[in-house]
């Protein structure tokens, strides 16, 4: 994939999540996968997604033993993010993308060993626009690295009309 694809693709995907607050992050777990609501940081999309967990939590435990997720935003747009997670202990990006609203939320500052990052490198996206729910797909991860996009195994979209 050219880089000028490469960042047309990220531009598309960083306009349909940046006023989105809050997205929702599935994991695999034993008994089936678990959704639940995120803080989105605010930091401007380059290919990864960030998010503050702590250790010991379930995402947490989910993630060490499945590190592929899905992330879902809705705003002016729905979109549909897969990609594989890891857990970045970095101080100095904890430090970096910490606000006032991480110290509320999380009751704690960023060099609190149990605070941790979950980065998300996105692997492919889809969306859709509202009212017309026309299907888009932007395949990251695997064309960046020269892997052929017929291995992402992208689902198809079925659209009812009524």
């Amino acid at each position: 994939m050219s880089n000028e694809m490469k960042q047309e693709e990220i531009e598309t995907l960083r306009e349909l999540i940046k006023d989105v607050d809050t997205a929702m992050l599935t994991t695999a777990t034993d008994e089936g996968l678990v959704s639940r609501p995120m803080r989105t940081q605010e930091v401007e999309f380059d290919g990864d997604l960030w998010f503050f967990t702590k250790k010991g939590t379930d995402k947490h435990d989910e993630i060490v033993h499945n590190q592929d997720v899905n992330v879902a935003y809705v705003g002016k747009s729905y979109v549909s993010v897969r990609g594989n997670a890891e857990i970045v202990e970095d101080i100095d990006k904890k430090k970096e993308l910490w606000s006032k609203v991480h110290k509320k939320i999380m009751q704690t500052s960023y060099d609190d060993p149990n605070v941790i990052l979950l980065k998300i490198n996105v692997e492919a996206a889809e969306y859709w626009e509202s009212g017309n729910l026309i299907k888009k797909i932007a395949y990251f991860y695997k064309r960046m690295t020269g892997q052929s996009s017929r291995s992402v195994d992208m689902n198809e979209t079925i659209e009812l009309d009524g």
